[in-house]
């Protein structure tokens, strides 16, 4: 029926979708739950601290009831949204396949990143995964399996916090990046609905960041929780910050090669793999790819939508003054006495 097809043109992609997709047993958790005004979607709600669409916290719930078996060779990419999480997983992808897919300073034409987005090639747990309740058939993933995460560590499936050799990698960058990144996605979102979606107002959003009202927020505890456990458990977790990869990227991917088990060997150096794999996994490379430029998620984002800037220090040509103080303020006094510096 035309009624019908119109209907299904009309409906909000699956990010923007909210009550349609949920369990009976997610509507009464959610109903007992903090909520507030959402950057994107309607409202985000305050699960084990932190604060989550509703969507996503469906696929918080499904992800810690079913991946209950962590295997020892798994990895685990964990970031703040805009922290940097599609160069994470490019980079990392690269790195554990280069065996089936060299890379050098040529790069293989059939090169998976190529034609996926690094969404696809890692997906999220608690975004893709298991995001509508879906039990997913984890037995196709090659080894090592690479997850990627916006989750909290005292959200992840307790089977990963209890593994004593899975690896985490976290991903961290400057807070004031980090706002300016998220400001901008979630308005592109909205701006590209049918409907012409309002964008978020600075001020407003800015405000409810440095309150802690963020997807996944608040972004300090986020932080704090894996740093804690980087120098803790540095044989498991390795924390990593976005600045330093951008300064050093070639002695940070070294530092990643060694801490998951996939170090170069001399004759690799010498055939220039390093640089291979940075040239590959390169903003500038990535973004121009056609998957990157006109292709989409299943979840209907665009992928151009994550490939902005990806520089250090964007913040400056949004943020005034007075909010620059702030959020280093509140940063100083989150961080007092972790050792933590940013």
């Amino acid at each position: 029926m035309p009624s019908e097809n119109i209907s299904r043109v009309q409906l909000p992609p699956k990010y923007l979708q909210e009550e349609e997709t949920l369990t009976e047993e997610c509507k009464r958790i959610i109903a007992t739950l903090p909520k507030e005004k959402g950057w994107l979607s309607s409202h985000l709600y305050r699960f084990q601290g932190f604060w989550y669409p509703v969507r996503h916290l469906q696929g918080v719930i499904a992800c810690q009831k079913n991946f209950v078996e962590t295997l020892d060779s798994d990895i685990f990419l964990v970031t703040t949204p805009k922290s940097g999480t599609t160069w994470l997983k490019a980079i990392i992808f690269a790195l554990t396949i280069r065996t089936k897919h060299p890379v050098a300073t040529t790069t293989d034409k059939n090169h998976p990143l190529l034609h996926n987005n690094p969404h696809d090639l890692v997906p999220f747990l608690e975004i893709k995964l298991y995001v509508d309740n879906q039990i997913p058939d984890l037995s196709t993933f090659s080894t090592p399996r690479l997850f990627s995460t916006h989750l909290p560590h005292v959200s992840l499936p307790e089977s990963v916090k209890k593994s004593s050799a899975c690896k985490i990698v976290y991903l961290c960058r400057n807070p004031k990046d980090v706002f300016t990144s998220l400001w901008h996605f979630t308005n592109k979102l909205r701006s590209q609905e049918k409907s012409g979606g309002a964008t978020n107002c600075i001020d407003e959003v800015f405000d409810m960041f440095c309150r802690g009202v963020s997807l996944f927020g608040p972004f300090w505890d986020h932080v704090l929780e894996y740093w804690n456990l980087s120098r803790e458990y540095s044989y498991r977790v390795m924390f990593v910050k976005f600045e330093e990869m951008k300064e050093e990227p070639g002695v940070c991917l070294r530092r990643l090669a060694d801490f998951l088990g996939f170090g170069f060997s001399a004759a690799e150096e010498e055939s220039g793999v390093v640089e291979g794999i940075l040239k590959l996994c390169s903003f500038d490379n990535l973004s121009s790819l056609e998957i990157n430029t006109n292709g989409k998620l299943s979840s209907g984002e665009e992928n151009k939508a994550f490939f902005r800037r990806g520089v250090v220090g964007d913040w400056k040509n949004y943020m005034s003054d007075e909010m620059v103080e702030k959020l280093d303020r509140i940063t100083r006094e989150k961080f007092s006495g972790s050792g933590l510096m940013m």
